[in-house]
């Protein structure tokens, strides 16, 4: 038995907490015989002090342990997952789970909605009529075994006290603190039973972490507890300087995703992204033995309809329509505008503000200013160039996907401020700057 004020003062005075200081102050946010008080005083005191990793891995197991933990026992493949920091057009999630899926892994994915400027997954997939996020545990692991993916939202009974100790974080400065981020992110994705995990994080004006060093300490703590919790984790550090995807929004974002899978159009830096971060999940999952040959066989599973054909398996076992990747134009729901941003002078793009844009994409009403709110599935943008591009005056530097001319006319200064024109060409952006192994 401990008195949490006992642990916040040790914590305060920068001591390091025992395995089972942390273990009982987590039952007790989880049980709520902690109180709001003292456990956002616990929090500012880890955000100035800081943990060890062992106090990470500790505090991160506790989480983890405070709800369900799923077993994968019965499957026979490795079990592997990704997860995203965030970033504006980051789409990533809807092609990678059914390649790598194609390929021979298992990947039960629990994602979340958007947060702030950046786009959640869940909001994409609620594009798509009648699929449901939410599908029961036992049905959850049955589309798994069934399908090879499935990609749905937190349940209460995973991490839950995690769910409290974010919400309280939310709203008391906390939330900034590596080593609390850390906890965080990896509390519910072990939760999710994973063999092995492979991280994306992202840099740049469009990132929740938006300096590189930033990032790369994020990267490197959650690669660290990672491993010293017992599941094998790679980190890679990407670009979110500019819009991953050529989309922002929702349905605009699922019918690239398709379109990407079909093999109809793929962005260059969405390939190199998507591409880099399946085959560390086949090098992790041990589906092959080099990079070199997961490409191959991402490439393979591309070519050949397997991995749009798991998109569209995935799609239907969670409700929604059999013939979704077939018709999804008649399924998607559409914005009755779409208008050009018309470039206001030629050149060659030479930055985009990617933040500006997801704001953009919120005011539109594609995201979330408040938790409660419901957001339009349909507004967003699509056709965005990049940097080194090249463009006339008058040209369309995007398409805004809007419900009123007044929507597209509250955005338009924003938008047109966030792309910079340049007279003299430029290079492309890289998409992956780093990996970071344990």
């Amino acid at each position: 038995m401990y008195l949490p004020q006992e642990i916040i003062r040790k914590k305060r005075n920068g001591g390091i907490l025992s395995q089972s200081e942390i273990e009982w102050f987590v039952a007790g946010i989880r049980d709520e015989s902690v109180s709001e008080g003292q456990v956002s005083a616990l929090a500012m005191a880890i955000y100035f002090q800081g943990l060890s990793i062992e106090e990470r891995v500790h505090l991160t197991l506790a989480m983890r342990d405070s709800g369900t933990v799923l077993n994968w026992d019965e499957l026979d493949g490795p079990v592997v997952d990704k997860h995203s920091t965030g970033g504006v057009g980051d789409v990533v999630s809807l092609m990678l789970g059914p390649m790598v899926a194609a390929c021979g892994a298992y990947v039960p994915m629990i994602s979340g909605r958007g947060l702030g400027h950046t786009g959640g997954t869940l909001d994409k997939f609620e594009s798509i009529p009648g699929y449901d996020p939410y599908p029961t545990p036992e049905r959850f692991k049955e589309i798994v075994k069934q399908v090879g993916v499935a990609i749905i939202g937190q349940t209460g009974n995973l991490a839950p006290a995690d769910k409290r100790f974010y919400g309280i974080r939310d709203i008391t400065a906390t939330v900034e603190s590596i080593d609390l981020i850390t906890a965080s992110i990896l509390s519910k994705k072990l939760a999710a039973g994973l063999g092995s995990l492979v991280m994306d994080v992202k840099s740049g004006d469009g990132a929740f972490m938006p300096t590189y060093e930033d990032s790369k300490a994020l990267a490197q703590s959650i690669v660290k507890v990672a491993n010293g919790a017992g599941t094998p984790t790679t980190a890679l550090i990407t670009n979110m300087d500019q819009v991953l995807a050529r989309s922002a929004g929702n349905a605009v974002e699922v019918r690239e995703a398709v379109n990407y899978l079909s093999g109809q159009y793929r962005d260059k830096a969405l390939h190199e992204v998507t591409m880099a971060l399946c085959a560390e999940m086949l090098l992790s999952a041990k589906i092959t033995d080099s990079l070199e040959q997961a490409h191959e066989k991402l490439t393979e599973a591309l070519d050949n309809g397997s991995a749009l054909k798991k998109f569209s398996d995935m799609v239907s076992a969670l409700g929604g329509p059999s013939d979704f990747v077939e018709k999804m134009d008649d399924y998607l729901p559409k914005a009755p505008l779409i208008l050009p941003l018309a470039a206001p002078t030629s050149g060659y793009i030479k930055e985009i503000k990617a933040r500006d844009l997801g704001v953009a994409v919120v005011k539109l009403g594609g995201g979330r200013s408040r938790a409660e709110q419901k957001i339009d599935h349909a507004v967003g943008l699509d056709q965005i160039l990049k940097p080194s591009e090249a463009v006339k005056a008058g040209e369309p530097l995007l398409y805004v996907h809007a419900q009123t001319q007044q929507q597209f006319d509250d955005i338009e200064a924003l938008l047109l401020d966030a792309i910079i024109i340049s007279d003299t060409p430029c290079e492309p952006l890289k998409a992956v700057f780093e990996t970071v192994r344990g």
